[in-house]
């Protein structure tokens, strides 16, 4: 759980630094600027941009039963960051699996990506699709409801 937030406290606290040297310089405009744009990246990086997660086992045996998607992600992954925002409400229609809070999420990925944990990696129709393009989700999604 706690290696979910480095990158967002990390993003966070750099942008106080950042804007604090601005503020200090006597350009409050810039450091407000630059301390929004830091925020936002760390709320774009921490878990809740996410829907919540579920381990793999469930997430599998949801998708057996009902036949929608395993998104298999990690936190400060920007392509599955792109992937959620593309998706918009339509994300919650998938299983969010973490793999770094799921050891089994993790060795699924690993299996189907020559050993690498290489996410978003998408499990639909009993295939897995790295990196897919959000919009062709999008449209297995819509077909899906």
């Amino acid at each position: 759980m706690i290696r979910a937030w480095v990158t967002p406290i990390l993003l966070a606290l750099a942008g106080a630094l950042v804007a604090g040297s601005r503020l200090a310089g006597g350009s409050a405009v810039t450091g407000f600027a630059l301390l929004a744009l830091f925020l936002l990246l760390a709320a774009l990086n921490s878990p809740l941009v996410f829907p919540r997660s579920t381990g793999a086992a469930e997430a599998l045996r949801r998708n057996g039963a009902d036949g929608r998607p395993v998104v298999y992600w990690r936190p400060g992954c920007t392509y599955c960051m792109r992937l959620r925002a593309r998706l918009g409400g339509r994300a919650r229609q998938a299983y969010w699996v973490n793999i770094w809070r799921d050891p089994e999420g993790a060795a699924a990925v690993r299996a189907v990506n020559d050993g690498d944990e290489t996410v978003p990696t998408v499990l639909l129709a009993g295939r897995h699709h790295t990196n897919p393009d959000p919009a062709w989700l999008r449209a297995r999604l819509d077909e899906l409801s």
